[in-house]
């Protein structure tokens, strides 16, 4: 008797149980339904932004390319449309600069330049556009200014900071303060991150101020006649397409 005494109560308390359940899941059951339909939704949207900001970057390239292959092809690159986005709007007018620069039309290079760096809120890009900006002005740009801006540029940690320091060795040589650029070139090569071509550009310059280089083919090209180096630099191409044939 005892024993279907408690069959009959563990069937009660488990009814309770269930009608209980089913009480909780007709009040709160369709929060559940509305995070699963939240979470599906919001997947479907990213996957769908990111759709949509892939083809607009692709639409933008292609205009990008289509601009470059055009006839008048800085009139072109100037009538770019960032869509609101202010780093293509910088990249579109860094390209005109350069297209600007090949016209021969340098203070116009430097004027969108500078806009692409006020336009830029990538970092990099905004350092790029003032970098290029110094090289385009070149002796023309106060040099006051010029060496505000490379000393900004060269800051530890600055993407573009070797150029800049580069740039400012230029600039002591170009002052006529020789010793000072000997000393700052040893400073960059000493620099982690130097390439090849910067050290062989930064050994000629410390020959040409009379300087030992720390590469000895750049001192044999610093002592050669300018006719012989450019010998040299008109039959490399020639020279490494033979070398290709004969790896073929």
């Amino acid at each position: 008797m005892t024993h279907d005494t408690d069959s009959f109560i563990d069937e009660v308390t488990e009814e309770v149980r269930r009608d209980r359940l089913y009480r909780l899941m007709r009040r709160y059951g369709w929060i559940g339904l509305a995070l699963i339909a939240a979470i599906v939704g919001g997947a479907a949207w990213r996957e769908y932004d990111i759709a949509r900001h892939q083809a607009a970057a692709e639409a933008w390239g292609d205009a990008v390319l289509a601009a470059q292959q055009a006839e008048d092809q800085r009139a072109a690159l100037a009538s770019l449309d960032g869509a609101g986005n202010p780093d293509r709007a910088a990249l579109g007018l860094l390209l005109t600069a350069g297209a600007a620069q090949q016209d021969g039309d340098a203070a116009g290079a430097t004027d969108l330049l500078a806009d692409a760096a006020a336009t830029a809120s990538d970092p990099v890009l905004r350092d790029l556009a003032r970098l290029k900006a110094v090289l385009v002005a070149g002796e023309t740009m106060d040099a006051a200014a010029r060496d505000r801006e490379l000393a900004e540029l060269s800051k530890p940690g600055a993407p573009f900071r070797l150029l800049a320091l580069e740039q400012k060795a230029v600039a002591l040589i170009a002052a006529g303060r020789d010793q000072d650029a000997l000393t700052l070139i040893r400073e960059i090569q000493s620099e982690s991150g130097v390439s090849q071509t910067m050290n062989a550009r930064l050994a000629e310059m410390t020959v040409a101020l009379g300087g030992r280089a720390t590469d000895p083919a750049a001192a044999d090209r610093a002592g050669l006649p300018q006719a012989v180096e450019t010998a040299r630099a008109d039959a490399a191409p020639a020279a490494d397409s033979a070398a290709a044939i004969a790896t073929d």
